[in-house]
């Protein structure tokens, strides 16, 4: 074979596999490295959003949840919640285990607040493991240029307190009727 000649994914001399890998050398090299440049992002804090959202997962839910929340493992993690550093929640007049607005340049969610100092001062942390918490609903749609990978560690976000006055209003608010829902 020439170096332009893919390898079969086995070893022909071992159709049926070896006990370990790559005893020798590795099939294809040691792999080939490119630099690619940093390019920062172009998401910004501002006074109106000045908190910094990132996501990601949690041990115990697999990528999504999809397949994880079917399983005993959910006794770890029920529900994405908003990690904010005391200070940040102090500042908004939040207490551990109130429902939050989560709120970006492309749109807003609520979620339970945990207060923690394992995130910095400035920097709001969810997991997006239950779609009902819409965690991605808030995210830029910015991504990297060489993979188009989504940007979901940097979006600027409000978070305030979603006041339970609200919330009841919404429940008592009247239902409006449309005209055609009158007609029999």
């Amino acid at each position: 074979m020439s170096d332009s000649t893919p390898l079969p994914p086995y070893d022909p001399e071992a159709p049926d596999g070896t006990p370990i890998m790559h005893m020798e050398s590795f099939t294809r090299g040691k792999g080939r490295f490119v630099q690619t440049p940093f390019v920062p992002t172009d998401e910004r804090s501002t006074r109106r959003f000045p908190l910094i959202l990132t996501t990601g997962r949690i041990l115990s839910q697999y990528n999504v949840g999809a397949q994880t929340r079917r399983t005993a493992n959910i006794a770890w993690h029920q529900e994405d919640l908003l990690e904010i550093h005391p200070h940040d929640a102090e500042d908004r007049g939040i207490t551990d285990g109130d429902e939050v607005t989560l709120a970006s340049r492309v749109g807003q969610t609520k979620l339970r607040a945990k207060i923690s100092d394992r995130m910095p001062t400035g920097v709001v942390y969810t997991t997006f493991h239950y779609p009902v918490t819409g965690a991605n609903v808030v995210t830029t749609d910015n991504s990297d240029w060489a993979t188009n990978c989504p940007e979901y560690k940097v979006t600027a976000v409000q978070v305030a307190l979603t006041h339970p006055v609200f919330r009841e209003q919404e429940e008592h608010a009247p239902r409006v009727v449309l005209a055609a829902e009158l007609v029999d």
